[in-house]
């Protein structure tokens, strides 16, 4: 079968994930044309991710498409802002099949529904290398309301939304360990790790409640340690205080060293973020009126750094470097 050039493959594939944003003006012309609304600030962010560094050659494409969405829209709640547009490059090798690239649409096309995002731009290129996969997500935000690392003071309570951890739990269940653990608990990390969940009803609900607010990507630890240096307080955890999963749960009872992955795995895409002890109530109705379980896991403090303690009181000794990218 005759490989479809690199326009065709943009009129067939990407540009129907346009319809509705006109903006996009159909993929026809060099760029989009992009306006804020009155009284709006535009949230920009980039996300890339690599074959055999952000995913396995062979992860379903369709769910690698979602994923790349997904981590991109998670850095828009984390700041409040509401998906609206995304540009997207792809850097495919030669032996990249095209039911591979129209799987990988099709997974876009999915959770742009359900994001209420649409594409407006990119471009497609052949390379030698590995399969680059490239997104910039960007959202809408009142303006002067969009929530930041910086905006947490002491006293403030520490909470995260879902369940931390099964992510990287799920990684090494596909690399092979956690062989003493059940096949449907495996099954269930694993599906964290290649699917996350982003927060997108509860980071807006957050623009009237959180001071500050950041994604867990790098690890629970070290994305906590961002807010901490942005912010100039220190973070104080209670372990047995942050939410696991059922999965999760009967790891760590098979592995208690397992804490570690689970504070600094990363890629749980869940939202970090701190507010006032006087709004814990107010937070956890918005939590519910997006159905979205959250968890106070610590406060903020006078001084620098990140500590996390035990049910005694006593200082895990893990890491904050997280995962890093070089």
């Amino acid at each position: 079968m005759k490989r479809r050039t690199e326009f065709n493959l943009i009129e067939t594939l990407f540009a129907p994930l346009t319809r509705g944003i006109p903006e996009a003006l159909g993929l026809k012309d060099d760029a989009a044309l992009l306006s804020s609304s009155p009284g709006h600030e535009l949230v920009m962010t980039t996300d890339a991710l690599v074959a055999g560094i952000h995913f396995h050659a062979n992860d379903p494409a369709e769910l690698i498409g979602r994923k790349l969405l997904r981590v991109s829209v998670s850095d828009l709640a984390s700041m409040g802002a509401e998906p609206y547009v995304y540009l997207l490059t792809v850097v495919v090798p030669a032996e990249c099949e095209e039911t591979w690239l129209e799987q990988f649409a099709a997974g876009l096309a999915q959770d742009q529904d359900t994001f209420g995002i649409h594409l407006a731009g990119g471009d497609t290129v052949s390379t030698n290398g590995p399969l680059v996969l490239s997104l910039t997500a960007i959202g809408k935000v009142p303006a002067g309301k969009a929530l930041r690392r910086s905006g947490a003071s002491e006293g403030e309570d520490i909470w995260v939304s879902g369940t931390i951890g099964d992510a990287a739990l799920g990684l090494m269940g596909m690399h092979g360990d956690l062989v003493a653990l059940g096949e449907n608990d495996r099954a269930a990390l694993e599906g964290s790790y290649l699917l996350p969940q982003p927060r997108v009803g509860l980071g807006v609900a957050l623009r009237e409640i959180g001071r500050s607010c950041i994604d867990v990507s790098d690890g629970l630890a070290a994305d906590l340690g961002h807010v901490c240096r942005a912010s100039g307080v220190r973070g104080e955890v209670q372990f047995d205080h942050i939410p696991l999963s059922e999965p999760a749960r009967a790891a760590m009872k098979v592995d208690p060293r397992l804490a570690e992955a689970i504070l600094n795995g990363g890629d749980d895409y869940e939202l970090l973020f701190t507010a006032s002890p006087t709004s814990r109530d107010t937070v956890l109705r918005a939590a519910r009126n997006c159905a979205v379980n959250v968890a106070r896991i610590g406060q903020m403090r006078n001084g620098s750094g990140v500590v996390i303690r035990d049910v005694k009181g006593a200082e895990i000794d893990v890491t904050t470097a997280g995962y890093t990218h070089f």
